[in-house]
């Protein structure tokens, strides 16, 4: 086990990625199984550094909103994924914590021709408790040196149901800003006991939350009011393609995109309206504003096939794209 670099003096945000991948996206028109394929030219197979909060971090640079990345990472795999990172974005400040095996690999297949994409995630590396520990007193040094902090997506074997509470709670007793977007038992329990002020659940597989199983619209709106009523300033849920349920203390929104939508072009929504609001709580917005600035990053990235750079110039280009509707 080896530990990276310390933070510079000050960071804006914060990004947890408990679970970082070596995400590789293939574009292949007319994808179809136990069939052979042949990418047409390389531009075709893309390799980047991913892991829902480094995607958020990426963003947030591209936007030129100083941030540290903090995950955990795990042997050749690993290494790839923080070089890379360092490459592409060397304003971004890494301080990652190795375990051994291997970092997951996300293969991401995108068929423009069909509207499709088809994921294959593997689980990660196996965390002792020596590295949580080892990273938890890292988190707790970095935390005075943020505004606010990001923890998103999965969590690796050998994380329990507690390790993400003991993060939120920790971020919340300083004072800071917490956004996260999961799913699971350990995101419900965290919602349960100590709510962070933004919320964003990960819907694309399962769409469970809180016992909820989410079927009609009232479904999702009845969920969102709940986790408000559990302390959440802000709540997002994926309504369909289009649509997003939102809420805050003043009330129950569905934003829905004007455009037609892409299925193919959605890789990356999800990060970019996390970025979108991280951007506008640092803006000082309202929280209603902060959710229209996050749908509005969410349309820039659909705007591209596969994940990208956004600009504020392109996400507040959207902040018209999306037609509002209140529910309650």
């Amino acid at each position: 086990m080896k530990l990276v670099k310390g933070v510079k003096t000050f960071m804006r945000v914060l990004t947890v990625t408990l679970n970082p991948a070596l995400d590789r996206e293939l574009i292949l028109p007319n994808f179809t199984i136990n069939s052979l394929h042949r990418l047409r030219n390389p531009s075709d197979s893309v390799m980047t550094p991913g892991g829902k909060g480094i995607n958020v971090s990426m963003i947030l640079d591209s936007m030129g909103i100083s941030n540290v990345a903090m995950g955990i990472l795990a042997g050749y795999v690993g290494r790839i994924v923080e070089e890379e990172l360092r490459r592409l974005h060397p304003d971004i400040t890494l301080n990652f914590v190795y375990t051994d095996g291997e970092t997951r690999e996300n293969i991401t297949v995108i068929d423009p021709m069909n509207d499709t994409i088809t994921e294959i995630n593997s689980p990660g590396p196996l965390v002792s408790e020596r590295e949580l520990e080892i990273f938890y007193r890292r988190y707790l040094m970095t935390l005075p040196r943020v505004e606010m902090v990001v923890i998103s997506g999965s969590a690796p074997p050998g994380v329990d149901e507690g390790y993400c509470l003991k993060l939120v709670g920790a971020a919340k007793s300083k004072g800071k800003v917490v956004f996260m977007e999961s799913i699971g038992p350990f995101f419900d329990r965290v919602l349960q006991e100590d709510c962070p002020q933004v919320v964003r659940a990960d819907l694309r597989r399962e769409k469970r939350v809180l016992g909820h199983e989410l079927k009609e619209l009232q479904d999702y709106v009845e969920l969102a009011k709940e986790i408000r009523r559990l302390g959440a300033k802000a709540v997002v849920l994926s309504y369909k393609i289009v649509s997003d349920v939102v809420a805050t203390e003043e009330g129950v929104w569905k934003f829905t995109i004007k455009d037609h939508v892409e299925v193919s072009h959605l890789l990356g929504t999800g990060d970019a309206f996390v970025a979108g609001m991280v951007y506008a709580v640092l803006k000082g917005l309202s929280y209603y504003e902060v959710l229209k600035y996050g749908m509005a990053a969410a349309i820039a990235e659909i705007r591209h096939l596969r994940k990208s750079e956004l600009s504020i110039e392109d996400m507040e280009r959207e902040l018209q794209s999306f037609d509002i509707e209140r529910i309650e």
